[in-house]
């Protein structure tokens, strides 16, 4: 994601080049790393199924693909003004996923790419709006809903979908945000009421809300404090119940802002199977 947006906020469009560029950071190391990283397939995939005989769908033979990508290339690149942005969006997404033009980590791309062409359009300066945890939570919806575009071209219920998805994501984004300006307000004005020691904590706090895990040393070293005075202040924030410490251990211990993870988590705990 970070990789991406720095490429677009440079200058560089949303093309095929780039998508191989972001597939190659997202396939560098973990699941698929042996899947040709950076590479549009040479072989025929599927999905679903043990081949594609008895696949759920087969997406274009090697020798379409180039014929398939240029014509997504060209889409997002289309500058229709009544086609809305998250129309098109939502129309990407599917025709991407539809060719799926990597050996691996098709799905993953597909969902960064939404948040990609949002901003690329300028619906978006910062990547608050991302739809992979709601289609993960409707997973079979979402994949019957692509299915049915591409056998019954049934666009409508697709879109539907997709735009219910944005509502949802949406507001949820609000309203954390709202909470963690609430929490923020709260806790800054417990810190204020410290008196003298209440600068070289707020200075620590400021460092928790981008970083809510922190260890003394590498916080000293961020904020150019000694580690006895970020100590001190990290003290302070463990009293007013602003951090917590998570490891039991005398030496090396790790701090954790508990109830911004807290916010930031909520309803990402793993699906019941």
């Amino acid at each position: 994601m970070n990789f991406g947006l720095d490429r677009l906020r440079g200058g560089f469009p949303l093309s095929l080049r780039l998508i191989r560029e972001i597939h190659a950071v997202l396939l560098a190391k973990g699941r698929g790393n042996t899947k040709e990283p950076g590479e549009f397939r040479r072989t025929q995939n599927w999905i679903s199924g043990t081949r594609p005989g008895n696949a759920v769908f087969v997406p274009p033979p090697p020798d379409k693909l180039m014929e398939c990508l240029g014509a997504f290339e060209r889409f997002l690149h289309v500058q229709d003004k009544g086609l809305p942005t998250l129309i098109k969006a939502a129309l990407a997404h599917v025709q991407f996923e539809t060719i799926h033009p990597f050996l691996d980590g098709n799905g993953r791309l597909g969902r960064l790419l939404i948040t990609f062409l949002l901003v690329a359009e300028g619906a978006l300066q910062e990547p608050i709006l991302y739809l992979s945890l709601f289609f993960k939570t409707h997973r079979q919806r979402y994949y019957d809903l692509l299915q049915k575009v591409r056998e019954e071209g049934d666009w409508e219920s697709w879109l539907d979908f997709f735009l219910e998805g944005v509502s949802q994501t949406s507001t949820q984004a609000a309203d954390t945000a709202r909470e963690m300006l609430a929490l923020f307000d709260a806790d800054r004005a417990k810190i204020e009421g410290l008196g003298r020691p209440a600068a070289s904590a707020l200075r620590v706090y400021h460092l928790i809300q981008k970083r809510p895990f922190l260890a003394v040393p590498a916080a000293a070293e961020v904020l150019k404090l000694s580690e006895p005075t970020v100590a001190k202040s990290v003290q302070h924030l463990v009293e007013l119940n602003i951090l917590a410490e998570t490891t039991g251990r005398t030496r090396k211990r790790l701090y954790v802002y508990t109830r911004y993870l807290d916010i930031l988590s909520r309803g990402t705990e793993p699906l019941p199977r």
